[in-house]
């Protein structure tokens, strides 16, 4: 087995992590190439329960290095707090944890950004952002004058003089914008961040040079994607999408190394659908039915807490997505949590005043037009959850896999009946 990519198919909470956690075992390596602290992956090790943000899911390994590429946006507070937490529960990062040093930084007003953005928004708008900073922090990024890098912090004099240019420009911004807001202190902040960037020192490294010398060592990598393919800031349902390239597409510009030294690309699909925030949602349902899923699935957001909303599987979103991401498998989770529903539905097309859509519309007019075209299937009534192996799912349950599969045009080579490891279940090939 060479280098994978593991990325969501759907507008995130996949439970990739649990996938990558899985194929740890056969990889040196494992790179978050995109996203921040907004992205949660648990994960259950060796009885453990583990909520990670920042943190690759490869730090659970002793003999896996974890990498956080140039394309991530950091909040050293964050992920100092993070990486404190881990290793209260017994995590070793020594000599590990590897940090890109072109990764942007976080700083205090860019939660506040976010707090103007998200405010001035009308109901029907809202993103359904996470107020972490990182779409603001991601806008300084491209916009070139305000951003900073984690490799600023290591210069304290130009620091000092660039921090405070940017936060009297900030200040006056949110000043004139939010009426409750207090100017911040640029020596204050200077002198917080330069002391998380001391505690941060060992990690940090020229994360894109250390990934090649690792791919010249022949050492197998996992690049770890964040939130979900339809969450891609150019691919996804824009604008409520992630500030980021959240597929795969994300890879090569968030790591520094080619997709050509990538040889295995999983999508990563539940078994039915779920949404946070806004945006449209063809398949959703916000009714009982969606209600059991979501209790079922404990549908509730790593991160925030928040309800997810929940529907059936959309094909037609799933298929787009795997395009996008080059998926050459997939891995369908949480099979176990639609068990007792008589009746399971898959949109396979979309239809708009009655004439047929084929693929995701760009414009939000037109998708939130569309209506789902189902196909219906039989349900199953057998606990999946004691499952090993394909021949223990019950007919149905291995119908309906082999039913995504062939409307996402990808076969299914792995599905999961529960968070163990080892309610996990590789599908034979054919």
């Amino acid at each position: 087995m060479g280098s994978t990519c593991v990325v969501g198919l759907q507008w995130g909470d996949e439970a990739k992590g649990k996938i990558v956690d899985l194929l740890c075992d056969h990889h040196d390596v494992v790179v978050r190439y995109q996203g921040g602290a907004n992205a949660g992956h648990t994960v259950v090790h060796e009885g453990v329960t583990y909520k990670l943000s920042l943190v690759p899911t490869g730090i659970l390994r002793e003999n896996v290095d974890a990498v956080i590429g140039n394309g991530v946006v950091i909040h050293p507070p964050a992920l100092l707090k993070e990486v404190a937490g881990l290793t209260a529960q017994g995590v070793d990062f020594t000599g590990r944890l590897h940090v890109g040093d072109r990764a942007h930084v976080i700083l205090p007003h860019h939660l506040a950004e976010e707090r103007l953005t998200e405010e001035s928004a009308s109901a029907a708008d809202h993103l359904g952002t996470t107020r972490r900073g990182i779409g603001p922090c991601y806008r300084d990024k491209f916009g070139r004058v305000h951003g900073v890098r984690i490799a600023d912090l290591y210069h304290p004099a130009q620091f000092r003089e660039r921090l405070k240019r940017i936060v009297e420009f900030k200040n006056r911004l949110l000043t004139a914008m939010l009426p409750d807001f207090e100017p911040f202190d640029d020596a204050v902040i200077a002198e917080e961040y330069l002391g998380y960037a001391e505690q941060l020192r060992p990690y940090v490294t020229d994360a894109t040079s250390w990934l090649h010398a690792a791919i010249a060592q022949g050492r197998r990598l996992m690049f770890e994607g964040a939130q979900g393919s339809l969450l891609d800031v150019d691919h996804g349902t824009y604008p409520y999408v992630t500030s980021s390239n959240s597929s795969a597409v994300g890879v090569a510009a968030g790591s520094g190394v080619p997709c050509r030294n990538i040889d295995r690309w999983i999508g990563v699909v539940k078994a039915y659908t779920t949404r946070v925030g806004g945006g449209p949602f063809p398949t959703e349902q916000d009714n009982e039915t969606g209600e059991r899923i979501r209790q079922a699935g404990r549908e509730f957001g790593t991160v925030t807490g928040r309800p997810r909303r929940c529907g059936w599987f959309d094909a037609v979103a799933a298929r787009y997505s795997a395009r996008v991401s080059g998926s050459t498998e997939i891995a369908v989770m949480l099979l176990d949590v639609l068990t007792g529903i008589e009746e399971l539905k898959v949109a396979v097309a979309y239809e708009d005043d009655g004439v047929a859509v084929e693929s995701m519309p760009a414009s939000l007019v037109d998708y939130e037009r569309c209506r789902p075209v189902y196909e219906t299937l039989p349900g199953w009534t057998e606990d999946l959850t004691t499952a090993r192996s394909w021949s223990d799912l019950p007919a149905r349950a291995r119908e309906y896999v082999e039913y995504l599969g062939r409307q996402i045009g990808v076969r299914v080579s792995i599905v999961s009946v529960g968070p163990d490891r080892r309610q996990t279940i590789m599908v034979p090939g054919k």
